[in-house]
């Protein structure tokens, strides 16, 4: 084994035999505890997460997946699957368990005749978006660059391309699963059609997502950025109607939260609360700067920092120490009108956490057109997606966060009750059933059955297998 020791023990039941026999079949690329790179390997993106696994295993392969997978089962280990690490819940690590970490997984064939790529799922939304602008395309990840492909498209997908060309899972044409039994799988429209319907929106239910096949679309410069707006009533609402009323080519997210200490921001505004507009208009730059001309006219900008861009400088660069430890609340609302934006705007205000933020989507136009039947992701008639989120402190200050959040959440709630798998947090059955309402939960159910029969694939927000008795 490579790497240093310590005397530390650790409690698994992966035996000594099992651990060589995942060594060689790994080529050397497992990180155990006493390990220099154990604790780096471990970390996830959010803080707040203490997991230390048996073992990490890096595999290369679809193949040494599979071998993975088997000894795991074998071994009665749990096992936690990692692209990024951005899971809200932690899922990308566990105690005294094996992490299958993807990150090594980063193989990526773009072909600019078809507008089609084969990416790994260990790349990142940043390193497929950097690649693909070399050829002027895109597909639509999400808004953050470090997240992994595997995440993100599971669970859905939705950024900055939303409304041009909708969700992520609306690009993905085919993919290569390995499945709880060892066994690698196409699926496509035609070749496990019901494993291609489940895995997008499903989430990790369903084995271990090695590649995706994706579409491109031509997406070189557009028009976006930031523009930073006073945090009125009449500016938040103007901002969503603005943006309800824009056409397709753009994308919006409003976060209403402290001012962050920017430097092109006055002093005297940080800490105090803002509307940060993030913005990408996927066509002409004139159509662009007309677009966002009504957004300009809410109020007097603090900032603008809107522009002609290439589509990968909308994703900023990232420190990568930074872990935050936060709680959210993530639901979908039918409007924001001045009465809803003062309701977010005095629930901000009332909340000691130094970061809050209450973030809103407006999403609609390609996303809207797909039948909500077609693939897992059951809210394509939802108008708005709010994420609301706090920073906390120790285990007291989290509960406390979390119970505001709670009221938060019900003093805005509207009729949609639905919830996006990719950011729940770890919030039980009730939550993961919003994310999958009716009939879309009973037929995943029956589908996790047929492929994860034990459950083996469990860490995630769960659906467990329950055989589809309408056949």
């Amino acid at each position: 084994m490579t790497g240093k020791r310590t005397e530390t023990t650790y409690e698994t039941t992966l035996s000594r035999p099992a651990l060589a026999e995942l060594h060689a079949a790994l080529d050397g690329r497992l990180i155990l505890p006493g390990d220099d790179r154990y604790d780096g390997a471990r970390t996830v993106f959010y803080g707040g997460f203490e997991r230390r696994p048996a073992a990490i295993a890096l595999p290369k392969t679809a193949k040494e997946v599979a071998h993975a997978i088997l000894l795991a089962r074998e071994s009665g280990l749990k096992l936690a699957v990692r692209s990024g690490g951005h899971s809200n819940a932690g899922h990308g690590a566990v105690d005294g368990g094996l992490v299958l970490d993807l990150r090594q997984m980063r193989g990526l064939q773009i072909d600019p005749k078809t507008r089609t790529a084969w990416a790994q799922s260990g790349l990142t939304a940043g390193e497929y978006t950097s690649e693909a602008a070399a050829f002027g395309l895109a597909s639509g990840f999400g808004d953050t660059a470090s997240v992994g492909l595997g995440g993100i498209t599971l669970g859905g997908g939705v950024g900055y391309l939303v409304r041009k060309h909708g969700l992520t899972i609306d690009h993905l044409l085919a993919a290569e699963i390995v499945t709880a039994d060892g066994q690698i799988l196409a699926a496509d429209e035609w070749t496990n059609p019901d494993l291609f319907w489940a895995i997008r929106g499903g989430g990790g239910n369903f084995g271990v997502a090695t590649r995706f096949q994706f579409r491109l679309h031509e997406v070189n410069m557009v028009y976006g950025g930031m523009i930073v707006l006073p945090a009125t009533p009449e500016v938040i609402a103007g901002f969503i109607g603005a943006a309800e009323a824009a056409p397709d080519e753009l994308s919006t997210i409003a976060n209403i939260m402290p001012a962050p200490p920017m430097p092109f921001l006055p002093a005297g505004l940080h800490g105090k609360l803002i509307l940060l507009g993030l913005m990408v208009y996927a066509g002409s730059q004139d159509a662009g700067a007309q677009a966002v001309a009504p957004f300009r006219a809410l109020a007097k900008p603090h900032a603008d920092l809107l522009r002609p861009m290439r589509y990968p400088e909308i994703y900023p660069p990232e420190d990568e120490s930074y872990h935050p430890t936060a709680v959210g609340h993530t639901m979908f609302l039918e409007r924001v009108d001045l009465a809803v934006a003062g309701t977010i705007l005095e629930y901000l205000h009332n909340l000691d956490a130094p970061m809050r933020v209450a973030q809103l989507r407006v999403l609609g136009g390609a996303m809207a057109r797909v039948p909500a039947a077609a693939t897992a992701f059951a809210h394509r008639s939802s108008r708005i997606m709010a994420n609301l989120a706090a920073f906390y402190n120790g285990p007291e200050e989290k509960a406390r966060r979390e119970a505001y959040l709670a009221d938060f959440a019900a003093a805005i709630r509207q009729g949609d009750s639905g919830a996006y798998v990719n950011f729940l947090g770890d919030e039980g059955p009730q939550r993961v059933h919003a994310a999958y309402p009716g009939e879309t939960w009973q037929r995943l159910a029956a589908i996790k059955a047929r492929y994860d029969p034990d459950n083996i694939f469990n860490l995630n927000q769960n659906i467990p297998p329950r055989p589809d008795n309408t056949r």
